[in-house]
């Protein structure tokens, strides 16, 4: 077995190092609430973010460290790189807010130390006017540059800070004169705060930090012990080296990342061993009739990575436990045919099946795709969604009870009491990072271990799939079905928008459709055009002898189906719309997208709208409006739309800007949300941690040991990484 070995941290410290202050020694049980520094308002605030004992406090670890013992003098700065400054508020320092028409004010300040000034400017920083007076003494951390207003003069812009007392020596400081952690402030609780509570917290310690990593994991990879990883990453030696802490390349750190992912992936390892040890429903693939199903349903030949996909599926629906399968693939690729064929392998074998999607409009739209291409083999779906009537309704929820439904599709509303299935042998969720896992659980709870079949548009690598997905088999079609032709992006600006309506009325010429898509309903401060007044313009003023519609998520249920449907008869040639057709529409003749305020949008989202088009085989073309000078992440996302079409590519992209918290949404949802780890950073990291946390999950015995061990350190560790309901 391939070892991965890190060096020794070099110097070695015990907790002796720190000397109660106190008779009253801190343990890792002791609250917040009486910690010194602390007091009731900021112990409430600590505990909404789940910090509740000096043990959380400690797991909670800096994202970043700062050389105070060698600060870079002012007159040395060099433009473009990353420096520290200690500096003082110079007398008259300019310390002013300055309003730019229909910005946010920006703060101007400047500095200066015995070699110079130097100045620095903060948007949204109104709230420093109070903070930096004359005199001030603040560490400045930030990249100099050159001030194109003013030759000669070097500045920082949004540099971050921290304020240094007047009195305070570099001896006896947690501010200067060391490496200086800096921590993610929680809500009025500052870096600088937390920092000096934490230093308190491990002068007052009593020195019992258990280790639940096993013993021979940790011999094997040689980690430092818990103790001396939670000392160092605090608070490391003046001697360690900057650039390893900063890239999260210390010996402490890698032990500390390695044990997140660890945690997490056992939760789901024995999550996996729990679902395999449930009785399943074995399905019959290979008989005569269920192949002759398929044939009839298959509109066209599949491509080698749907028939790739299905045989795994088939392969799992064989087995004597319930399939837990996610099938990824890019907009367009074929998804839903795959899982309509899944579906009818379960029909054919006389159970029912469920599919739930996060939109009224994706429902409607899979519903009508349902009924079409299962025509042939007479198989009953039906649709559930909140806005039905109470009489349709009804008449559905007792189909379903009495088995006569075999395709239901559906929103949550498939979750809610009402519905109940007479054998529900399939859940299939469609757009999985749009629910929480608890919906998913609750559709599978319908039936009597039912497979499950979870479906994403949005393209995952693999080390967040392993992350996300981690209890689920993978299933990637990662080909796109023939006769498509490439999506053509282009960029333009709003002085060039005569010249594009010329071009969507060239293709409605040609028989195509367009959509013209905004960011919000109805106009705001935002300076954004809207929805509802440029559908006005654009039909009245622009294209008056075109049929032009208007779409959004306001208007009712049956409003959006109305017009969804006339759209797709080609009763109406341009679409205005909001992103509420993001995913789940599908009108093959539709081969223009045009995209205003284009740098409002996620890259994901903007991908996902651009999938709207190029789903016939006439060529398609993307319109991406935005100003020609925006700069930073905006003007990255727009360049990624125009140099690729590949949702993977496009993936990576958006991880990397946003993370993966963001770019999954859950944030909201509570999964993946490591503290310290990050799975694109620490991808080697993870699959070490995945093999060996799923190798140790056949052994319960040891498994369940070390849920154990970490209750006894704190209940909130099970919380995190979902070893609660487990252990």
């Amino acid at each position: 077995m391939c070892c991965w070995h890190f060096r020794s941290t070099g110097n070695k410290r015990s907790l002796s190092r720190y000397h109660p202050s106190t008779s009253m020694a801190i343990a890792l049980s002791s609250p917040v609430k009486f910690l010194r520094g602390v007091g009731p308002q900021r112990a409430a605030t600590l505990e909404e973010r789940g910090i509740v004992t000096a043990g959380d406090l400690l797991a909670y670890l800096p994202f970043r460290y700062e050389d105070r013992i060698r600060f870079t003098k002012i007159a040395e700065l060099i433009p473009g790189e990353t420096h520290t400054v200690l500096a003082e508020v110079a007398p008259g320092g300019g310390s002013t807010i300055r309003f730019a028409r229909g910005r946010a004010p920006i703060f101007h300040v400047t500095v200066r130390d015995g070699s110079g000034s130097l100045h620095a400017r903060f948007f949204h920083g109104a709230y420093l006017e109070k903070q930096l007076k004359e005199g001030r003494r603040i560490v400045l951390y930030g990249k100099a540059e050159a001030d194109p207003h003013r030759p000669g003069r070097i500045e920082m812009v949004n540099p971050q800070i921290e304020m240094i007392g007047s009195g305070e020596a570099p001896s006896d400081s947690t501010e200067v004169g060391r490496i200086v952690p800096i921590y993610e402030a929680i809500g009025g609780i500052s870096s600088r705060m937390l920092r000096r509570i934490i230093y308190s917290v491990l002068n007052q310690f009593d020195g019992n930090l258990p280790d639940p990593l096993p013993e021979e994991i940790r011999e094997r990879y040689r980690f430092p012990t818990r103790r001396e990883s939670m000392l160092y990453v605090h608070f490391p030696p003046k001697n360690e080296n900057l650039e390893l802490l900063n890239t999260f390349r210390s010996p402490a750190q890698i032990r500390l990342v390695f044990e997140e992912f660890f945690y997490y992936q056992l939760a789901l390892a024995l999550r996996r061993e729990s679902d395999h040890r449930q009785r399943g429903i074995t399905m019959r693939v290979r008989e005569d009739r269920v192949r002759e199903a398929l044939k009839r349903i298959l509109p066209f030949k599949p491509t080698a990575a749907q028939k790739r996909v299905l045989a795994e599926i088939a392969g799992d629906l064989e087995k004597p436990y319930p399939m837990h399968r996610l099938l990824e693939g890019d907009v367009g690729s074929g998804k839903t045919i795959v899982a309509l064929e899944a579906a009818t392998i379960v029909i054919e074998n006389g159970y029912q099946v469920a599919l739930m999607a996060p939109t009224e409009i994706l429902a409607s739209q899979h519903f009508l795709s349902a009924r079409r291409i299962l025509g042939p083999t007479g198989y009953h779906a039906d649709l559930l969604v909140s806005g039905q009537k109470r009489a349709e309704r009804e008449s559905v929820l007792a189909r379903v009870e009495s088995g006569e439904t075999q395709l239901l599709v559906g929103t949550h509303a498939l979750i809610e009491e009402a519905v109940k299935f007479r054998r529900l042998g399939l859940a299939i969720v469609d757009e999985q990072h749009r629910f929480g896992v608890l919906q998913r659980k609750r559709l599978i709870e319908k039936g009597a271990s039912p497979h499950v079949l979870v479906m994403t548009a949005t393209p995952i690598p693999r080390t967040l799939a392993l992350t996300l997905y981690g209890d689920l088999d993978l299933s990637v079609i990662d080909e796109m079905p023939p006769g498509r032709t490439p999506i053509e992006t282009r960029w333009t600006s709003e002085a060039q928008l005569a010249g594009v309506w010329e071009f969507v009325r060239r293709e409605i010429a040609r028989g195509r459709q367009a959509f013209v898509l905004y960011p919000v309903i109805e106009e705001s401060k935002q300076e954004l055009k809207a929805a509802t007044a440029e559908y006005e313009r654009l039909a009245k003023t622009v294209f008056p002898k075109l049929r032009v519609g208007l779409l959004h998520g306001r208007l009712k249920n049956e409003e959006k189906d109305a017009v969804m449907d006339r759209f797709r008869r080609n009763e109406l040639q341009i679409l205005v719309a909001t992103t509420v057709v993001e995913v789940g529409v599908d009108v093959p003749n539709a081969t223009v997208m045009v995209i205003e305020h284009a740098d409002r949008f996620g890259l994901a989202q903007l991908h996902q709208l651009r999938g709207r088009i190029g789903r016939g085989s006439e060529k398609s073309y993307c319109i991406l409006v935005a100003p020609r000078n925006i700069k930073g992440d905006a003007e990255d996302r727009i360049k990624a739309m125009v140099t690729t079409s590949n949702g993977f590519e496009i993936a990576e992209h958006d991880l990397k800007q946003r993370g993966p918290g963001e770019f999954f949404g859950t944030r909201q949802h509570g999964d993946a949300a490591f503290s310290f780890a990050q799975p694109l950073r620490d991808h080697e990291l993870l699959e070490i941690a995945r093999r060996e946390a799923f190798a140790l999950a056949e052994n319960q015995d040891k498994a369940q040991e070390i849920v154990a061990r970490l209750e006894s350190m704190s209940p909130a560790w099970q919380k995190r990484y979902h070893l609660a309901s487990i252990g």
